[in-house]
């Protein structure tokens, strides 16, 4: 991968954006995209559109969310702890001890607490701490000194940064799922450089909002765009390290390109046409089965008014929702390989009907 671009991705990784709270990574997609989108638009609900061909009758849309897991600040004691609710699904057992940062007035560093494991009795050794069990210390010595710089509402992100491991592993908090909006950018410049894009086919490249609380943010977009077809990319939970058992929900390894998605929550044509890209241009790829609704903005771009042809890419990522996630960048340059060539050969009578 090109320096430049992945600076881009470290900057991500570095910039807060707890659901409700993108607004600081969704202004970096949009000085970023803006150099090569034919027009970048933000919603009420925040999401971010850059588009390419915005005249064309057939409409594709690419959602790549923005926000990441974290929490929010819900009391401040007398002695100037804060308690925390989460925003997104996270593992309480991973949470003890991390350090955190808590966007208030300023930033502000802090650490997760718990009681001292001395104080433990043989009972509590075993069990999994509730949040109620947890705080947050930033060093104020009272709640007048912790009000001075957090408030109550103030989000909080893992203070966890960028990292390259052996190879072209990468470890950081919240790849999930700004390695998909990345990918996003890195969408709209090449197909903005290389050309390729049939002009009668305009793609729509968004970071979406609130999606590890229900995907608000690509429903009110699939809403409002209306999309022919669309693609989510996303983070999928890899099974390639000790204990794993893929044969719980199958196999994913990282360094073997993204999951193509098959089953109720997406179009068997546009699946097709993914394989098919990817055979022809030698671009790595691996099945995905889901029986059950997607988790992810697939579900609901597929369901938005009378339907949406609608694929979901999965990157392998390790530790999902924890503070050290790891992918492989070659899995990441393969999916946005992959992506460019799906929309070059998208047409505006290709018919996606089963």
């Amino acid at each position: 991968m090109r320096q430049q671009s992945l600076a881009r991705l470290e900057a991500l990784i570095a910039t807060p954006s707890p659901s409700g709270f993108e607004q600081p990574v969704a202004k970096l997609y949009r000085e970023y995209v803006g150099e090569f989108a034919d027009k970048v638009t933000t919603d009420v609900l925040g999401n971010v559109s850059a588009v390419i061909n915005p005249q064309a009758p057939f409409r594709m849309m690419y959602a790549g969310h923005m926000d990441e897991i974290g929490f929010i600040v819900h009391y401040i004691d007398e002695e100037g702890f804060l308690f925390f609710n989460t925003i997104g699904g996270t593992d309480v057992a991973t949470e003890i001890g991390q350090r955190v940062w808590v966007h208030g007035a300023e930033r502000i560093a802090g650490v997760i607490g718990r009681k001292a494991i001395q104080t433990f009795k043989l009972s509590d050794s075993s069990q999994t701490p509730s949040l109620k069990d947890l705080w947050i210390d930033i060093g104020a010595t009272s709640r007048e000194d912790a009000e001075k710089v957090v408030k109550i509402g103030s989000p909080v992100t893992l203070n966890a940064g960028f990292t390259m491991l052996l190879g072209d592993r990468a470890m950081a908090r919240a790849f999930d799922n700004k390695a998909g909006l990345f990918i996003g950018m890195e969408i709209v410049r090449r197909l903005k450089e290389d050309g390729g894009l049939h002009p009668d086919v305009g793609v729509y490249v968004l970071g979406t909002v609130q999606e590890e609380i229900g995907s608000r943010g690509a429903q009110t977009a699939a809403f409002n765009l209306a999309p022919h077809a669309a693609l989510a990319v996303d983070m999928g939970v890899a099974m390639d390290y000790p204990l794993a058992k893929p044969e719980d929900q199958g196999q994913l390894d990282l360094g073997k390109g993204p999951g193509i998605s098959q089953g109720p929550s997406t179009n068997p044509v546009v699946f097709d046409l993914l394989r098919a890209a990817a055979d022809r241009r030698g671009i790595p790829y691996q099945l995905q089965a889901y029986g059950d609704k997607s988790p992810t903005d697939a579900r609901l771009m597929q369901t938005n008014r009378g339907g949406a042809a609608t694929g979901l890419l999965s990157v392998p990522l390790r530790y999902m929702h924890t503070p050290s996630e790891v992918l492989s960048i070659a899995d990441v340059e393969a999916t946005i390989d992959l992506v460019c060539a799906f929309c070059r050969e998208v047409r505006p009578d290709t018919d996606f009907t089963p």
